[in-house]
């Protein structure tokens, strides 16, 4: 398969047709993160509408995204990427449109299929395009665009919160998405890899997707009714043995979605195990950080899109350094380091407790934001060449869908378990808090009942005057309580995946998919 060089015209279309939409995919993520206080209580969303809300999107994407990757090698990278870009901006529209949560979370559905066709369709372009000696710094440069624009969508999210036009976040995918399709199909060459047989493991998609789908159900339905309820036992038992059921099915299959021959190579296993626990433990830490800020703190969602600024600023000036340096010395040092380096950042901002707003940012936030953003910058380009050069180019559609899959199962899990957790911390803290509160029985119950909603929690309407002001207080501190034990858990899993680098990640991969 003939290959371009990284500064031919054609090498800069690719670049920029596979930055566009993959930006359009993640932007969506990080942005909705910073406008969910408005959209909750706009459309009167509890929590557990907003961790479905997330997870919607992401079934779709860890089930169906393995075989968007298959499809593009053997249908076409370009066909099938830009199959996944209309469905994308369609979904887009549609969740703009939305009135009601339920009916925002089906269109969600219909995002995370494009997602799943048009996510891995970038990366594959990138390294079935690109010439093998440059293939690293475009990857770099890939990551580096493409994470300065993620870490943009927070700022632009708030400030179109703040403005009541939360919707626009997703209607501003339309113009991006059509204009990586105009570059497709003018100026973007098809390829197809020749020597993949046809067929579709579509068994192994609805296995997954449901086994994930009970998975999150059951963890999000423990704030509600317990641990101990038969719902909970069903929804984990069933999930169990359908997650257990598609690993036998990829083993039988002539054409399994994920090739578990792949995971043979140890780089390539090891990557996959350091992004699952180190994407969960930065989407958990993400995700609760902006709520902290927003719903506790007192920042506007400006405010609040605008501290992930100096991430933003970092990545812009180490990532594709980062993924030179892996070009020429490997990927491993660099990929012990930043997940750690990450961790502790994660690490620095459990502690931060009360502060004084805005105001106080560079004393408090200030510091674990660039750390986490030091840690990431180091590890995201090294950790893609990494995934992409441990097999041969024939699975690379596949390697991709595979990596982006572990990232959005993390998040997945990360959701519904950190979900779970942060209710029922929450609740925790509000029940030592309120047990010396003078009022009824009942009314403590209600006040209690309210950590479902986190950061939105409001007090009942008939408590007033100081115990008002009392309930209040603690739901402030009964959500810094939870917010930072669920950074710590966040810090660990950044921790485990430097361990898992440092265990399994080796400099010289070893080319697999013959």
């Amino acid at each position: 398969m003939a290959t371009v060089p990284l500064g031919s015209a054609k090498g800069k279309w690719i670049m920029v047709s596979a930055i566009l939409a993959s930006a359009m995919a993640f932007i969506d993520g990080t942005a909705l993160n910073v406008v969910l206080p408005s959209l909750q209580r706009s459309l009167h969303a509890t929590g557990a509408d907003l961790f479905w809300l997330l997870n919607a999107y992401l079934l779709m994407l860890a089930s169906l995204i393995l075989i968007g990757g298959s499809l593009g090698d053997k249908l076409g990278r370009k066909k099938i990427f830009m199959a996944g870009i209309f469905l994308f901006i369609a979904g887009s529209a549609a969740c703009g449109l939305a009135p009601t949560v339920t009916l925002l979370i089906v269109f969600r559905i219909i995002q995370g299929i494009g997602g799943a066709l048009m996510i891995p369709g970038s990366l594959s372009l990138i390294s079935s395009s690109i010439n093998e000696n440059e293939r690293g710094k475009a990857i770099g440069t890939w990551s580096a665009v493409t994470t300065v624009v993620t870490m943009g969508g927070p700022i632009l999210g708030g400030a179109l919160a703040d403005a009541g036009l939360w919707r626009f976040i997703f209607f501003i995918n339309v113009p991006i998405g059509l204009a990586a399709l105009l570059i497709l199909w003018r100026q973007v060459d098809e390829i197809k890899d020749d020597r993949s047989g046809l067929g579709l493991d579509l068994p192994g998609a609805v296995t997954i997707a449901v086994g994930l789908a009970l998975l999150t159900f059951g963890f999000l339905r423990i704030p509600a009714i317990g641990f101990n309820n038969w719902q909970v036992y069903c929804a984990f038992g069933a999930g169990i043995l359908l997650l257990v059921a598609f690993i036998f099915i990829e083993i039988k299959s002539k054409h399994p979605m994920m090739p578990l021959h792949l995971f043979t190579n140890l780089t390539f296993s090891g990557a996959n195990l350091l992004t699952f626990f180190l994407y969960a433990g930065l989407g958990a830490g993400m995700l609760f950080l902006s709520l902290n800020l927003v719903q506790v703190q007192g920042y506007s969602q400006l405010q609040s899109g605008l501290t992930f600024l100096p991430f933003t600023v970092l990545m812009i000036t180490i990532a594709r350094y980062a993924g030179s340096v892996a070009d020429k010395h490997g990927p491993r040092l660099l990929l012990i380091a930043g997940p750690a380096i990450a961790g502790a950042g994660l690490l620095i901002l459990s502690f931060v407790k009360q502060t004084s707003g805005h105001s106080a940012y560079f004393t408090t936030f200030f510091p674990g934001v660039i750390v986490l953003g030091l840690g990431m910058s180091f590890t995201v380009a090294p950790l893609t060449t990494a995934v992409m050069g441990s097999v041969s180019d024939q699975f690379s559609g596949t390697a991709s869908g595979v990596n982006n899959a572990v990232s959005r199962i993390a998040n997945v899990f990360a959701y519904a378990i950190f979900g779970a957790l942060a209710v029922l911390f929450f609740s925790g803290a509000l029940a030592d808090h309120v047990k010396d509160l003078p009022i009824s029985a009942s009314e403590k119950q209600a006040v209690i009942a309210q950590a479902a909603d986190l950061g939105n929690a409001r007090v009942p309407a008939n408590i007033t005057g100081e115990n008002k002001i009392a309930v209040e207080k603690m739901y402030h501190e009964g959500f810094i309580a939870a917010y930072s034990m669920i950074m710590k858990i966040s810090a660990a899993l950044g921790f485990l995946g430097a361990l898992m680098a440092f265990v399994f990640i080796r400099n010289t991969a070893v080319k697999k998919g013959k």
